[in-house]
């Protein structure tokens, strides 16, 4: 579905230089159009007065105020404004309050390009859900929440984005479903024989699957006498 709405971005950055990177950055992804930069708490009061944006791209340490009293302000003051944090700050307790009181993504500096997009086309694909869903009906399903709070749309899966080279969203649920049915530990052959792919292959998704902690794997002593690693669903 191609929307004509384009995405209106307020940069809130003292350092000139880092907004004018994510500026550039904005640039190059479709879709969205900075329409101004705040470097001070008054100038983004003001420009979020005036411009009403639909985004804002927020650090947190500013000379004259901190970022998270402003996100907590713009929150209060109930506008349809969604928050992405750009911040240098790592301290965990800054981190849990910006996603208490609600931002769309917290971006630790410096930020990368790809991660920079990815999160603004997640946010775009957000956005245009919430705008469809505001056209078809006053109501929502469990489900089309369920997709917005996902934060992506039909089909691009945000857990797709973070899978490392080589490891295909499908083939990754067709692993866990063998799994889950068989409920007993399975090895990398087995695996692999079950959806048809090779022992190697099987073996990669099911490390992974251990790395993300939605499995685990044990060593069974078979009859061989070796130990082999058998994966399974956590009990």
């Amino acid at each position: 579905m191609h929307n004509s709405h384009v995405i209106s971005v307020l940069i809130v950055e003292d350092d000139l230089k880092v907004a004018e990177i994510q500026k550039r950055f904005l640039e190059q992804i479709a879709g969205f159009e900075t329409v101004g930069i705040a470097a001070s708490y008054v100038e983004a009061k003001t420009l979020i007065e005036i411009l009403q944006p639909d985004l804002l791209l927020l650090d947190v340490y500013f000379p004259d105020m901190n970022g998270l009293d402003l996100l907590k302000e713009t929150k209060q003051q109930a506008k349809q404004m969604d928050v992405i944090m750009i911040t240098a700050t790592k301290e965990i307790h800054k981190v849990q309050e910006a996603i208490s009181i609600g931002v769309f993504d917290y971006m630790i500096k410096p930020v990368v390009y790809e991660r920079f997009k990815q999160s603004l086309q997640r946010y775009k694909e957000y956005h245009t859900s919430l705008l469809q869903l505001g056209k078809e009906a006053f109501h929502v399903t469990q489900q089309q929440v369920d997709k917005l709070l996902r934060k992506e749309s039909e089909g691009s899966g945000n857990e797709k984005q973070y899978l490392p080279k080589g490891i295909d969203p499908l083939t990754l649920e067709k692993v866990l479903e063998v799994l889950k049915q068989e409920g007993r530990g399975l090895t990398a052959e087995l695996v692999a024989k079950e959806i048809g792919v090779s022992r190697t292959t099987a073996r990669r998704y099911l490390e992974h699957l251990v790395a993300e902690e939605k499995i685990e794997a044990d060593l069974s002593y078979g009859t061989v006498g070796r130990p082999e690693r058998v994966y399974l669903v956590h009990q």
